[in-house]
C-alpha cells in the first residue's frame, strides 16, 4: 500500500513583526540606499584609479566627494521625511491602563463638579427655598 501523499506548502505565511514603512518614507529611503551603493562605487573606482596612477583619479575623487554630499542629503531626506510623515498622519499608540483610568477618574470628576453646579444653581433659582436657616 501507497501511503497517502498529503498537500504541503512550499512556505508558511507569517505575520509581519513590524508594519510596513509609509510609501513617502520607503521611496526616500529606497532612494538613499541606491546613492549610498553608488557613492561607495565610485569611491572604490577613485581608490583603484589612484593605484594604479590613471589620469581619472583626480575626476574620480572629485566626484567621490560630491557623491558622499549627496548621499548624505539622501540619508538626512529619510529622517526628515518619517518625522513629517509621523507628525501629519500621526503615530497609532495603544494608551495604558493606568492613562485609561486617570481619564475616567478626571471625566467622573468633572461630571460630579458639573452636578453640584446645576443643584446650586437650581437652589439660586428658587431663591434659596431649600435652605435650613436664614441667616
Amino acid at each position: 500500500m501507497r501511503e497517502q501523499q498529503y498537500y504541503r506548502p512550499l512556505w508558511v505565511e507569517e505575520p509581519a513583526r513590524r508594519r510596513r514603512l509609509p510609501d513617502p518614507v520607503r521611496t526616500a529611503a529606497v532612494r538613499s540606499v541606491l546613492l549610498i551603493a553608488l557613492t561607495l562605487i565610485q569611491a572604490m573606482v577613485a581608490f583603484l584609479c589612484t593605484m594604479a596612477g590613471s589620469w581619472l583619479a583626480f575626476p574620480m575623487v572629485i566626484s567621490s566627494v560630491v557623491s558622499t554630499i549627496v548621499a548624505t542629503w539622501g540619508a538626512l531626506d529619510v529622517w526628515v521625511t518619517r518625522q513629517v510623515w509621523s507628525q501629519r498622519n500621526g503615530v497609532v499608540s495603544m494608551p495604558s491602563s493606568t492613562a485609561r483610568a486617570l481619564r475616567r477618574e478626571r471625566r467622573r470628576a468633572r461630571r460630579q463638579a458639573r452636578a453640584a453646579e446645576r443643584t446650586q444653581e437650581r437652589i439660586r433659582r428658587r431663591g434659596g427655598a431649600g435652605q435650613l436657616s436664614h441667616s
